[in-house]
């Protein structure tokens, strides 16, 4: 939502204050700021909302996975997909949006250390969901024998 709200205030220029090379994005309805942003749209786009659009999803999808271990039948193909879009995302996007961005603005070292931890997360996810994977598959083969 903070991304949405973020680039609506950028397009359609309200609830924004510039001051002194900074835009001030204030909170709705108010004069109180809520995100001070350089005053440039390669700032606006990869150092704010591709990180805040890409953590929302990962969140979202964080979520997702999080309610696989609350359902009463856990090895289903629908929480195998979850896993599988989770471990994907995290392999791929976070290398691919850091590439893309190196072609507009310079990468801080301390983002390659992030890039690592989601390519540990998502190796680990991807073991798990193997092992759903596995489990689903001696689920289905012991109905068929039951």
């Amino acid at each position: 939502m903070t991304g949405v709200y973020g680039l609506f205030s950028w397009i359609t220029n309200t609830h924004l204050l510039i001051k002194d090379k900074q835009t001030i994005i204030t909170y709705p309805f108010t004069e109180a700021p809520f995100l001070i942003l350089d005053s440039n749209t390669t700032y606006l786009i990869f150092s704010f909302l591709i990180p805040v659009l890409g953590y929302g999803l990962f969140f979202w999808l964080l979520s997702n996975v999080f309610k696989v271990f609350y359902q009463d039948k856990l090895f289903t193909a629908k929480n195998i997909v979850h896993l599988r879009r989770f471990y994907l995302v995290n392999i791929f996007l976070p290398t691919a949006l850091t590439i893309f961005t190196s072609f507009f603005m310079p990468i801080e070292h301390e983002m390659f250390l992030i890039i690592i931890l989601h390519l540990v997360l998502g190796v680990f996810v991807f073991f798990m969901s193997e092992i759903f994977n596995q489990g689903l598959h001696l689920q289905n083969e012991q109905d068929l024998y039951i």
